[in-house]
């Protein structure tokens, strides 16, 4: 019989969001026990085409800062090189808004001077399973122990602990995270809400054999009943505005009932010869008003839902992920004040509000009925001129991410640029132990003798860089958020409530 053991955290779910948040507190020397419903991790949901995800920039960031971006394989067969503002741009679709595209060469790059010519890449496509591979790798390198087969069916939390039950076990935990998807019963078990609005409609997404394909176009396209999108002959996705109705139904999706909403919204009498494999989902629109209920936290899809159109839902989790990782580790290693854990809160809930409303947004320019088709037209010709594209591409892409942290340096609250040090060393590549750093490009002795009495928190890290930007000084947090910066002189005792403020020390 297994020894019963006391974990720092326990996680609902294996998924992405919830493996990634077990690697940031391993990583910060935390135990961790992941509980997944699950036998097993596989389904041809998460293979290709099914499986395949956007990453946006602050994704692709997070997973760079950890040396996992290297071991996704597929993102190196498919990815879009990064486009940097002193290169010849040239027209290809880069993302989309409710199916209406916009180009690299409408967009104007220079309004974003702190991506440096060493940036990773705005975005970058990968599959969930290999996602998920890679992301349980590296949990168990680091300690973490996934137990496949346990749903969660019971907690209970007092002052001092969480005892949670699954599979007719008891686990024992510090805390809880929620990270069990859109149904999750961590959020329901622990009291949460979860409000928002219905959907206008129901998605399908299927692998079929069609015997005349040659009647419907390739790519995306909106009729007056719906929108089909067809790629590779053989790979459909639809929206049939029904409010959702089929998809709450929860009855199976027959070949007879695809054939025939295929038909209804392309307007041909389409063949389906063989249905292989087929899901739905919707564009309802939820989230919990706290992430946070004593000792339990939620994150990813557990927090909050959404239509998957502009692919923001697994960029909006892994955010979670990396914002909570090292707050709950700093919290459980008693080197954090009350208020980091709920700078959780306040932090990801605007986050997570404004991709509810991006995606309400699109819903409402593609809903097939007058007004919705003057605004998508309206929608399409500000997409056409280069601000507008300009705004577009950094919302789909996550650069306009910024938390308000009470300074208006642009600087404080985003990510960190990717100094290139004068070596040739990036400063994405130092952050792999998951430590906060002082970057001191100045190299100057006294904040190096100040620093030294918080090594064992903060990496202090000094030298030239090729371009600092106007900056001599910045604490970043281990999360990659620049917290305090320093554009002349620094302010030791600013750097000092900066440094009490977020590592209590």
């Amino acid at each position: 019989m297994e020894t019963p053991q006391n974990y720092d955290v326990i996680i609902s779910g294996a998924g992405p969001v919830g493996l990634f948040l077990a690697c940031e507190l391993a990583l910060a020397k935390c135990t961790v026990l992941i509980l997944e419903k699950a036998e097993t991790p596989y389904s041809p949901l998460k293979k290709l085409p099914f499986g395949m995800r956007g990453i946006s920039a602050p994704t692709v960031e997070a997973l760079y800062r950890r040396g996992l971006l290297d071991e996704l394989e597929i993102h190196k067969r498919i990815k879009e090189p990064h486009q940097k503002a002193q290169e010849p741009v040239v027209r290809r679709q880069v993302g989309h808004f409710a199916g209406i595209p916009f180009y690299s060469s409408d967009i104007d790059y220079s309004q974003w001077p702190y991506r440096l010519p060493g940036s990773t890449a705005t975005q970058l496509m990968t599959e969930m399973e290999e996602l998920e591979t890679v992301l349980a790798r590296r949990a168990i390198t680091l300690g973490v122990t996934i137990k496949r087969g346990f749903e969660v069916t019971n907690l209970n939390q007092s002052a001092e602990e969480i005892i949670v039950i699954a599979k007719e076990q008891t686990f024992t935990g510090k805390w809880l995270v929620g990270c069990d998807g859109s149904r999750s019963i961590v959020r329901k078990l622990g009291g949460f809400d979860f409000v928002g609005t219905e959907p206008e409609f129901t998605g399908y997404t299927a692998q079929v054999d069609l015997a005349d394909p040659e009647k419907l176009k390739l790519g995306r396209n909106v009729t007056a009943t719906g929108m089909y999108l067809l790629s590779q002959k053989d790979y459909l996705i639809l929206q049939d505005f029904d409010y959702g109705s089929f998809h709450n139904s929860r009855k199976p999706i027959t070949l007879d009932h695809l054939q025939g909403v295929l038909r209804r919204i392309s307007g041909t009498d389409v063949t389906i010869n063989a249905l292989y494999t087929s899901t739905t989902w919707t564009d309802r629109s939820r989230q919990s008003s706290t992430y946070r209920n004593g000792r339990i936290l939620l994150a990813g899809d557990a927090a909050h839902i959404h239509s998957p159109l502009g692919g923001q839902g697994l960029n909006l989790g892994l955010g979670d992920a990396m914002n909570l990782g090292w707050k709950l580790a700093a919290t459980i290693k008693n080197s954090a004040s009350e208020s980091l854990l709920d700078s959780y809160q306040t932090e990801r809930h605007p986050v997570g509000e404004k991709v509810l409303d991006w995606s309400r947004a699109q819903v409402a320019v593609m809903k097939p009925e007058p007004a919705a088709r003057a605004l998508n037209a309206i929608i399409q010709d500000l997409m056409k001129t280069r601000d507008g594209a300009t705004y577009f591409a950094g919302r789909v892409w996550g650069l306009l991410t910024r938390y308000n942290l009470g300074d208006d340096h642009p600087l404080v609250g985003s990510g960190i640029p990717n100094f290139e040090f004068e070596d040739g060393k990036l400063v994405g590549q130092l952050m792999q132990d998951g430590k906060a750093m002082l970057l001191d490009f100045e190299m100057n002795d006294s904040l190096k003798n100040i620093m030294s009495k918080y090594e064992d928190h903060i990496s202090y890290i000094s030298g030239k860089v090729k371009n600092q930007l106007g900056v001599s000084v910045m604490l970043v947090r281990p999360d990659g958020i620049v917290a305090w910066v320093a554009d002349n002189n620094p302010d030791v005792m600013e750097l000092q409530k900066a440094i009490s403020r977020w590592f209590a020390i």
